[in-house]
């Protein structure tokens, strides 16, 4: 029975005799005391900060923040930081300090591939100061890719499920995800409006 289980298991293709395992590493940071600002400007001067922060295991995390809104990029960027797109949300928002990083372990090596953060989002102006709670799903840029931006935006207010459906698509999509062509998952309606511009303000 042994030399028979054995043989199976060496009759098996290798991909699937050494599957990849998913996990999740939850990463706190706090803009204040855990970043670097690399570049910064007060109201007269547009009024923004560019900052680079921890990770997850030497993957940078760059915040920017201009005029009370945010955009984060994970991962390694262009060589030029600032030459990153800006996305964001279009109403005032902020992000949490808690960021959850979807890794890949397989055959030795351990890849951080998606990331997912809840945001704050004000809702429409009429609204106050009524905020909405949005999970946003980033692709994390490799070492000499750049290529990490947002994959998709799960509505977390009213949705219990939100965490779960978010994972899904990190998991299922992220990696493949062409950053500037392919379309954002959205799920939620009504979504806050989220936009993104050629490069980060400055």
């Amino acid at each position: 029975m042994r030399k028979l289980v054995l043989a199976l298991a060496l009759a098996m293709p290798w991909h699937q005799a050494m599957a990849e395992e998913i996990s999740s590493v939850y990463v706190e940071t706090n803009t204040d005391t855990d970043c670097v600002v690399f570049d910064k400007a007060g109201a007269d001067d547009g009024d923004y900060a560019n900052m680079v922060c921890p990770g997850y295991r030497g993957y940078p995390v760059l915040v920017f923040a201009a005029d009370l809104r945010e955009s984060v990029f994970y991962g390694f960027p262009p060589a030029d930081f600032v030459d990153v797109p800006w996305q964001s949300f279009e109403t005032f928002n902020r992000t949490a300090g808690k960021a959850e990083w979807r890794i890949s372990s397989h055959d030795g090596k351990v890849i951080p591939f998606a990331t997912i953060r809840r945001w704050y989002v004000q809702a429409e102006p009429a609204e106050g100061d009524k905020e909405i709670e949005v999970l946003v799903v980033a692709k994390v840029g490799q070492p000499g890719k750049a290529d990490g931006c947002v994959v998709a935006l799960v509505m977390a207010t009213g949705e219990p499920k939100a965490n779960e459906l978010a994972r899904k698509i990190a998991d299922e999509q992220a990696r493949d995800f062409a950053c500037g062509s392919d379309e954002r998952v959205i799920v939620g309606d009504p979504m806050p409006v989220f936009y993104s511009e050629g490069k980060t303000k400055n």
